[in-house]
């Protein structure tokens, strides 16, 4: 595993896109767009916590404002824009998304105050219309957080982080979605009580990337390791963060899309990684690659 890039607060949202690999720094405020030698560019400024990001069809790319509910629009010109407010169906703050090849986005959202110690509560995942519309389009999820769209654009896959497990949706024609199931159950589903019992887990799914074979890399964000899994749940292949790191995101990208870029830091509380600038990016070269399809 090599070090990429190094000095960030906490790299979260990665992503490959027309040759480069993005990345959200939480606490520094930023999207990222680093080259495949680690040399970094700032892309876009987000004062309330970037995540998930995204790319319209007319090559705008969406990012998720995380406390304040909001999914920003850079255009291809570099202006910054308000694409929708989803304030009103989420009180707590919104994750992780994907857009998918008609430009919708599905967005994750936390359900409950999870750095106050919150009793926690199901999260939803919301759709994002082209128009910025928003609607409701899963409910009762356990942290709802990576998510992939199938190359078909048929199907979305979502890790349930505090349920140890991945949930598909069947993806209607217009962006509904229908046929809940379980994708693959990964780690042991804890109790929903408190902020104790929901670390109770083996298995925290976390980012993820789909590849050509229809597996999924994940990080495991509880056990500091990325790992790929099969349809049904079963691991098939892990690689660990170094040094003993938490491991919070992957992607697939590179030239032959075979490069698995992770994102590592000490832990995830917030008090700590604004503290230092211990984030850092490796990448791992793997045997399949990402699939041609929406991460």
């Amino acid at each position: 595993m090599e070090k990429l890039l190094e000095g960030g607060l906490f790299f979260e949202g990665l992503r490959w896109h027309d040759g480069s690999w993005y990345v959200s720094d939480l606490y520094a405020h930023e999207v990222l767009r680093v080259s495949v030698d680690g040399r970094a560019e700032h892309v876009a400024t987000v004062p309330n916590q970037p995540s998930g990001s995204g790319w319209l069809p007319d090559g705008s790319l969406l990012v998720a404002s995380m406390t304040d509910r909001r999914i920003l629009r850079l255009s291809p010109a570099g202006v910054v824009s308000e694409h929708a407010d989803l304030s009103a169906l989420s009180p707590q703050y919104i994750n992780d998304m994907v857009v998918d090849r008609f430009g919708r986005a599905y967005v994750g959202t936390f359900g409950f105050d999870l750095f106050a110690g919150a009793t926690p509560e199901p999260g939803d995942i919301l759709r994002v219309d082209p128009d910025g519309s928003v609607h409701v389009a899963a409910q009762d999820l356990r942290f709802p957080n990576g998510m992939v769209v199938t190359p078909e654009n048929d199907t979305l896959i979502v890790a349930e982080t505090f349920g140890g497990r991945f949930t598909a949706f069947t993806i209607d024609q217009d962006g509904s979605l229908r046929d809940r199931r379980v994708w693959g159950q990964v780690g042991t589903e804890p109790s929903y009580e408190s902020i104790e019992t929901i670390v109770r887990t083996d298995f925290a799914p976390d980012g993820c990337v789909l590849d050509a074979e229809g597996h999924i890399w994940v990080a495991d964000a509880l056990n500091g390791r990325a790992c790929r899994v099969a349809p049904g749940g079963k691991v098939v292949d892990e690689v660990r963060a170094p040094h003993g790191l938490g491991l919070y995101s992957c992607t697939l990208g590179g030239e032959d899309g075979r490069t698995l870029l992770i994102c590592t830091a000490p832990s995830f509380a917030e008090h700590e990684r604004k503290a230092a600038k211990e984030g850092e990016l490796y990448v791992h070269t793997v045997d399949v690659p990402r699939s041609e399809g929406r991460p």
